[in-house]
């Protein structure tokens, strides 16, 4: 009798295994934003061609008009939620992705246009818009956070490239990104910057600020403006009596807390307990000048 065999005959050849491993899938959605954290995405420029060898990029109209059906391994949202439609539609990227990352400060704190949510948003309607009836918006600019889970928020105005890089290639191999939580004032001191605030006075925000700028505007004699956000131990109260002591006014600090981070909560209510001094040393003044105040 001749046995049997389950594999190849002598001699046979062997025909190599072809299937095709299907690529992870990359969204990139945009909501109420100017489009540079999507533009820091293309001007990676030679990092973008190892991406696209790596992932199927599905959805980025700002790149390509071709668009593949969901769901996502990994959508990175860019923008604040300013809408009724962008408050449903965050939802629908939610449920389509695997993985969601929010980039930038619009995405992740609510941006410049969060200044709306402490000032009355149909005078700014009537003031910008010829025929305000015909624009539709919230009262708020909120992040993707306040509306959905969120997997991992990158920060930045824009965000950094390396950072960037860091987060896709975190999850395309499922691992945390190694995005420091330190201070602007760490980076200062790799790059063997003189602290602006010590050698000449200039206000600051770095000892407050996330880093991730690598420490730009320092390196340039400038203070940091926050572009990346309240680091995740911020002593804003601290640092607040320090640019007081430099001359600035209450109204002074307010204003260098509200600008594109100006939601954030350790930033919000830093500022928030500026405006309430400030108004109370005016009606402190006009009391004095003989006023009733308000």
């Amino acid at each position: 009798m001749t046995e049997s065999t389950t594999g190849p005959a002598s001699g046979a050849e062997t025909t190599p295994d072809t299937t095709a491993v299907a690529r992870p899938k990359l969204a990139v959605w945009k909501f109420a934003s100017c489009d540079g954290c999507q533009l820091t995405l293309l001007n990676c420029e030679d990092e973008l061609l190892g991406i696209a060898g790596e992932v199927e990029v599905a959805y980025f109209l700002e790149a390509t008009r071709a668009v593949l059906e969901g769901p996502y391994d990994l959508s990175l949202v860019e923008g604040s939620i300013t809408t009724a439609e962008d408050a449903e539609r965050i939802q629908q990227v939610r449920a389509m992705s695997r993985r969601l990352v929010t980039i930038g400060a619009c995405a992740t704190a609510g941006g410049i246009q969060a200044l709306r949510n402490f000032a009355d948003v149909e005078e700014f309607r009537a003031a910008v818009y010829a025929q305000p009836v015909y624009f539709e918006t919230r009262a708020t600019s909120t992040p993707s956070s306040a509306h959905v889970p969120v997997d991992f928020e990158l920060r930045g105005c824009p965000i950094d490239k390396a950072q960037l890089l860091e987060v896709i290639t975190a999850f395309l191999h499922r691992r945390k990104p190694r995005i420091s939580g330190e201070s602007v004032c760490m980076e200062c001191k790799r790059r063997g910057n003189v602290c602006v605030t010590v050698a000449h006075g200039t206000p600051c925000l770095g000892p407050v600020t996330h880093a991730g700028c690598g420490a730009l505007c320092p390196s340039y004699d400038r203070g940091c403006y926050g572009c990346f956000g309240p680091g995740e131990t911020a002593n804003t109260v601290s640092l607040s009596g320090r640019l007081r002591e430099l001359g600035m006014t209450d109204r002074d600090v307010r204003r260098v807390f509200a600008t594109f981070n100006t939601a954030a909560p350790a930033f919000a209510e830093e500022s928030a307990r500026h405006a309430e001094e400030s108004a109370s040393h005016v009606d402190e003044v006009r009391v004095d000048e003989g006023g009733t105040g308000p």
